[in-house]
């Protein structure tokens, strides 16, 4: 069994509530999901074996908050990633999975080896695709057995319907989950600025924990 991987590397968490962690990144090839504001363009890949991935993920020495599996969407390899979390779990690492939450079958093969879920919203509006109000309804009462947050890009054209079947779900499903609104860095203007405050003050009158937080990363110039 192996899994197309396009990188390994250790870097700080860039977004969501872990920003500033030190952590190592496990990058997937290939998503399920084609957004329009996706920065992730991934042109190529090596394929790992469950141990090959081990060894690579012990020869890092320092001390890290945890295994970060990101992509791409790293639940279109959740067989592999299953057999892989069984082999890094008794070596201390804690799990981390980054994911677009459409996939909930897939999530409930590997919730158990799961820490943490760090699961997209995708907003219509924002991503210029249909919406995956069911799926994600799924996966976050899935996920809700483990830790989780939900990060949604908004950007200039995300509309407040769609913000507000957000926290509808929420509230349905798993309703003190913590919303990340992040904005979109493609959209740097004064327009999201003032959307960004006013979807903040919506989640406020819902009663629904939210923050704004942007791409740390990007600020900083790393990976």
């Amino acid at each position: 069994m192996k899994a197309k991987i396009a990188d390994i590397f250790e870097s700080v968490q860039g977004e969501g509530l872990y920003v500033g962690e030190k952590q190592i990144f496990v990058r997937f090839f290939g998503c399920n999901l084609n957004c329009r504001f996706c920065d992730t363009k991934l042109k190529s890949f090596k394929e790992y074996a469950p141990d090959e991935l081990l060894k690579k993920l012990k020869s890092y020495r320092d001390n890290y908050h945890s295994v970060s599996f990101t992509g791409g969407e790293p639940l279109l390899h959740s067989d592999f990633l299953k057999e892989t979390l069984k082999l890094t779990r008794p070596c201390g690492f804690r799990h981390y999975l980054e994911t677009n939450g459409t996939l909930p079958d897939k999530l409930e093969s590997v919730i158990d080896h799961i820490d943490i879920v760090a699961m997209d919203a995708k907003l219509p509006s924002s991503t210029g695709l249909p919406g995956f109000w069911e799926a994600h309804a799924e996966f976050l009462k899935i996920a809700s057995r483990k830790e989780v947050f939900i990060k949604a890009i908004i950007c200039a054209d995300t509309a407040e319907e769609d913000l507000r079947c957000t926290i509808e779900m929420i509230k349905s499903v798993h309703k003190s989950a913590i919303l990340v609104l992040q904005p979109d860095s493609n959209d740097n203007c004064k327009l999201l600025e003032k959307k960004l405050g006013d979807f903040r003050d919506i989640c406020f009158q819902e009663r629904i924990p939210t923050c704004v937080m942007p791409q740390l990363h990007k600020i900083l110039g790393l990976l």
